[in-house]
C-alpha cells in the first residue's frame, strides 16, 4: 500500500488507500474570495489565522495554501501567509502556487515535508517544478493536464499521469511522493464530466496505486444546491479511490459524507469518528441555543 507522508516541524500525516480520508483545506486562497482578497491587499492577515484554525478544529488536516493576489509579490506574500499559519497551526501545508520563484523561496524556509500544488504534464512545467520537489524533498501533486489542455478521456489522462510519474522516477522522486489529480470538472458544462473523472480515478489506482487527490468543489459549478451535489460526489470518489480531496471542511454536509465514506469502507472502526463528530456537532448546536 502507498504511504504519502507530509509533514511539519511537530506534526506528521500519513495518506494511505487503507486509512481514513485526509481533508486538505482549500480555503486559504483568495480566489472568489472578495473578503479574503481585499484584507491581504491591505496587509492584513487575522482572517488567514481564522481560517486555518476553523479549518483544522472542523476536521482538515492538511491546508492549501494560496497566495495568488493580483498585483502582489506571490514570493513574498507566500511566506508571510505560511508564517502567519505557522504560528497558529503546526499541521502540514500544502504549498499552492505556480510560480516557481515563489515556490522555491518557500520550500527553503518550511520546516518539514510539504506537498505541492502543482506540477502538470507540459515540459515546462515538468522542468520547472520536480526538481525543486527532489531538491526540497517535498511531495507533489500531478495534474492530468498537458500542452494540448484537459484530456477529453479516461485513458488519455491515465497517460499524463504516467508521464509525470515518469519522469519524476528519472529525477529519482519516489513514486510514494507522487499525488495524482484526474481534474474534477464541471458538471453543470458536460453531463459526462463527473464520471470521467471518477473512471479516471480508477484508472490511476488500478495501474499505479497512487494518492490521489481533487478540488473537489469544482464538479458542481454552476449548479444550485452545491454543497448536496460535492457531497454525494466526494462520497463517490473515495469509493473509486480518492485519498486526500481539497475541499471546505467547514460544510458539514461535505465532512459528514468523507466520515460516511470512510465508514462504509470499514475505515472507522467501530464507527468512532463518525460517533465523535455527531456528539461534536450536536454539542455545538447546543451551545449556540
Amino acid at each position: 500500500m502507498i504511504e504519502t507522508k507530509l509533514t511539519n516541524k511537530n506534526k506528521s500525516v500519513s495518506i494511505r488507500r487503507d486509512a481514513p480520508t485526509v481533508m486538505i483545506g482549500e480555503r486559504i486562497n483568495p480566489t472568489g474570495r472578495k473578503e479574503v482578497l481585499a484584507a491581504l491587499e491591505a496587509g492584513d492577515f487575522e482572517s488567514v489565522r481564522r481560517d486555518a484554525l476553523a479549518q483544522v478544529e472542523a476536521g482538515a488536516t492538511v491546508l492549501d495554501i494560496n497566495a495568488g493576489v493580483p498585483g502582489a509579490d506571490e514570493t513574498i506574500l507566500l511566506e508571510k501567509i505560511i508564517r502567519e499559519v505557522m504560528s497558529v497551526t503546526d499541521v502540514p501545508l500544502c504549498i499552492d502556487t505556480a510560480n516557481p520563484k515563489a515556490l522555491e523561496a518557500a520550500l527553503k524556509f518550511y520546516e518539514g515535508k510539504p506537498l505541492v500544488n502543482s506540477v502538470n504534464g507540459e515540459e515546462k512545467s515538468l522542468e520547472a517544478v520536480l526538481p525543486l520537489v527532489k531538491e526540497y524533498g517535498a511531495a507533489v501533486i500531478g495534474l492530468c493536464i498537458d500542452s494540448h489542455g484537459i484530456p477529453a478521456s479516461p485513458e488519455e489522462r491515465l497517460a499524463v499521469a504516467e508521464k509525470i510519474i515518469g519522469r519524476a522516477a528519472q529525477l529519482g522522486i519516489p513514486i510514494e511522493d507522487i499525488v495524482i489529480d484526474p481534474l474534477a470538472m464541471a458538471m453543470s458544462a458536460d453531463h459526462k464530466a463527473g464520471w470521467v473523472t471518477l473512471e479516471t480515478i480508477k484508472l490511476i489506482v488500478q495501474e499505479f496505486g497512487v494518492n490521489v487527490t481533487m478540488g473537489a468543489s469544482n464538479v458542481s459549478f454552476g449548479l444550485p444546491d452545491r454543497k448536496y451535489v460535492n457531497a454525494a460526489y466526494i462520497a463517490m470518489a473515495i469509493q473509486a479511490g480518492l485519498t486526500c480531496p481539497i475541499t471546505n471542511p467547514l460544510v458539514t454536509e461535505i465532512s459528514a459524507a468523507v466520515l460516511a465514506a470512510d465508514m462504509a469502507l470499514g475505515k472507522d472502526e467501530f464507527s468512532m469518528r463518525w460517533i465523535k463528530a455527531y456528539r461534536k456537532r450536536n454539542k455545538g448546536a447546543g451551545e449556540k441555543r
